[in-house]
Parts: C-alpha cells; structure tokens; sequence
C-alpha cells in the first residue's frame, strides 16, 4: 500500500482537488509514491472538527493501516468569523480557537507519533470582496470576516505550531508579501484564485521537504514503463 498524506481543513481544503488547486497539485506531484487523501469540510471551524476528528481519523489500533506520512490541519477562516455578523453561528473565540488546535493535534500524534503534522494559518482577507460576495443575505451590508481578525488567528496558529513542536505555514503573512494579494490570490475575498493555491502548494511542499518527505526518499508503486523488458515485459512483474 502507498504511504498517505491527509488534508484536513475547512472549504479551502474541501476545494483544493479541483483545477489548479493545491491538494491537486500535491496528488500530482507525489503521483506513483504516495496517496493524497481529502479531507475537506466547508464551513467547518476547530469546534466543529474538534467533534469529528475521531470519525475522520480511525483509531490506528482499529483501522490496521500504517501511519500517513503527514497532516495538514488548515483551520481559522471561518473561526474567524465576527460575532455580530452573519457568520457568527461559525464563530470561535481566539482562546477556545487555540485549545481546539491544541486538541486536534495531541488526537493526531496520539494515534501517529511519527506523522509530520503542519499547521496553515487562515489566508488574508480582502473586505470589499466579502461584502461584494456573501454567501448569504447581508442586511447589514458589512464583511462578516475582517483581515485584523484574520491575523489574530494566524497569529495563535503560529503560537500552538511553537507550543507544540510541529510545522507551521504563515499563509496569513506570506500571501501579504504580495502588492496585489487581494487580486492575486483571492477570488471572492476568501477563497484561493488559481495563483493563491499555488502559493499555499509551494509552501507546504517546502514544510514537507525540511521534514524529509521528498521524492527523492519515496519509493516509486511498481515498475515503471522505462524498466520493463520490450522483449519479456513480464519479467518487471516477478521480482
């Protein structure tokens, strides 16, 4: 069996398998060497994954398989809701915020002491396009999540990676690097644009390799085409 690679996380990663997506990407790059596996649940904030890790992840003494190689936990954006607008059902507060990432990875290393498990903080937000695109009505006709509170929350992701001795991708800071992040990266002031998933694949994939996942590390599923015998092509299939 291949070795795996979960992606845990809220609708940016429920959406990361689809064109140009990150998750995609990361299929395509380990394609033959190891499983990429979705595990993407729009709208979820800690809480609510905090509830469901245990049916997410079976227990490893129960399911038999061998431990993942890594997780990706990438949670915030919608914790980060405001608790006086129309995403307030979604909201968590910071504190609460931090201890459900405390909890969702002491459950991971609890069943997989030896998995790379990386943190991603919420992405940037862009006020004028969730005003533009709410995704329900908005009487108010204010952004129900703000940049300033998204980066409070980047910033206790980056807080519980150092608590807890795991990887962490700053995605709230990266992407701001950028002049034009807000086009660039964003499609709706929220969701990754094509360039906005790349960013968030190039930087996992640097966590990934500093933990030693690389493909130079990673056995290839069975033979390739170039090493099966044009005469006797049988013979790639019984060593």
């Amino acid at each position: 069996m291949r070795p795996k690679i979960y992606l845990f996380g809220d609708s940016i990663t429920e959406e990361s398998f689809g064109d140009g997506g990150w998750g995609a990407s990361l299929a395509n790059h380990f394609s033959r060497t190891v499983d990429v596996v979705l595990r993407g649940y729009s709208g979820y904030n800690t809480r609510w994954a905090l509830k469901v890790v245990d049916r997410v992840f079976p227990e490893a003494e129960s399911s038999g398989a061998a431990a993942p190689l890594a997780v990706t936990v990438f949670f915030g954006a919608n914790d980060a809701c405001l608790p006086d607008r129309y995403g307030a059902f979604q909201h968590v507060p910071l504190d609460e915020y931090k201890r459900n990432l405390h909890s969702i990875v002491a459950s991971l290393k609890k069943r997989w002491p030896s998995t790379l498990i990386l943190l991603i903080t919420p992405p940037p937000i862009d006020e004028v396009q969730r005003i533009r695109y709410p995704y329900v009505e908005n009487p108010l006709g204010l952004p129900e999540r703000t940049n300033e509170a998204a980066g409070a929350f980047a910033k206790a992701c980056v807080e519980t990676a150092g608590e807890c001795g795991i990887s962490v991708v700053d995605l709230w800071t990266r992407m701001q690097h950028y002049p034009d992040w807000r086009n660039a990266f964003l499609k709706d002031g929220l969701h990754l644009t094509q360039e906005g998933n790349k960013v968030v694949f190039e930087e996992v994939m640097k966590k990934l390799n500093e933990g030693g996942l690389s493909l130079n590390n990673l056995a290839i599923d069975l033979p390739i085409l170039s090493d099966i015998d044009h005469v006797d092509p049988l013979k790639a299939f019984q060593q």
